[in-house]
């Protein structure tokens, strides 16, 4: 596995951010990719796609997202939110000398790339959508409401890894206790007080003020800013079969709004793919050898 630079940059409001940076494979220079996570994950969600998109010859920024990872908490819980979010990205972007990349996006994320789209659409080469669209399925965001914020202490990593496979276990069925240990320290960090989910408890505020205000759904008509997003761009959309976030008839309805959209469906998977299943790594092999 490649080892990735750690950087830091700084946002508008003056939070220290921080992203993985891994280097491209020799060879002739080809657009970077920018990966962002889903709500409550952090940049090592991409610790096993990343360097295999950077083997391909491209840099890639993985991020951690305010309040998520080691990017820092912001105290004001109102700007977790996407617009700030994509400031963040423009950031970092501009700070590395990066005038335009690929977008990977799991879940948020791919709202992250949606907003961007609308703020600065020159900095977008072509998109990942990983589980996620202009539509949120309403019981996907109840599921996701349920348990955002609760940011349990365990006392051991076979406790996290319990925690998580109990959250996500349905929606990722085939996944081994190996897996489980894994996905566990991707998630929680150690503390004084033990092991705890990696990210800003605050982060779940904007559901208690507002469901529909959440991050999910922070533009009332996102079909617009996804049909300008991918107008005349490459186009991956990559589907768990089982997805309550993503629904089908909302897939459906993307890719006959944009034919030129490349769809995957991951069986016997939910929200979100890990984008390390086999078909989904050849689907990323084939956008990222295609694309400039």
């Amino acid at each position: 596995m490649t080892d990735a630079a750690m950087r830091t940059w700084t946002s508008a409001d003056g939070l220290t951010l921080f992203a993985r940076d891994y280097a491209p494979a020799d060879g002739p220079a080809r657009t970077p990719v920018v990966c962002l996570h889903g709500l409550t994950r952090n940049s090592r969600d991409f610790e096993v796609v990343a360097p295999r998109i950077a083997a391909s010859g491209r840099r890639v920024l993985a991020l951690d997202v305010r309040g998520r990872g080691r990017s820092a908490w912001d105290a004001n819980p109102l700007n977790y939110n996407p617009a700030v979010y994509a400031g963040d990205v423009i950031g970092l972007l501009e700070q590395s000398g990066i005038s335009r990349a690929h977008f990977v996006g799991t879940s948020m994320g791919g709202l992250i790339t949606l907003t961007l789209s609308a703020m600065r659409p020159d900095l977008i080469a072509g998109v990942v959508l990983n589980d996620v669209g202009p539509e949120v399925g309403a019981a996907g965001l109840a599921r996701i409401a349920g348990y955002v914020g609760g940011a349990p202490q365990v006392a051991s990593w076979a406790a996290a890894a319990a925690y998580a496979k109990a959250v996500n276990g349905e929606a990722l069925p085939g996944l081994t206790d190996v897996d489980w240990d894994r996905f566990a320290h991707r998630v929680f960090r150690e503390t004084d007080k033990g092991l705890a989910l990696d990210y800003d408890p605050a982060i779940s505020d904007v559901f208690k003020v507002a469901p529909t205000a959440a991050p999910a759904a922070a533009a009332p008509d996102l079909w617009p800013l996804f049909t300008a997003m991918a107008t005349g761009r490459p186009l991956l959309l990559v589907r768990g079969a089982d997805s309550d976030i993503l629904e089908d008839a909302v897939a459906d309805r993307m890719g006959a709004l944009l034919p030129h959209m490349v769809r995957v469906d991951i069986a016997g998977v939910g929200h979100a793919p890990t984008l390390e299943e086999p078909q989904a790594q050849a689907a990323l092999d084939t956008y990222f050898a295609a694309a400039a």
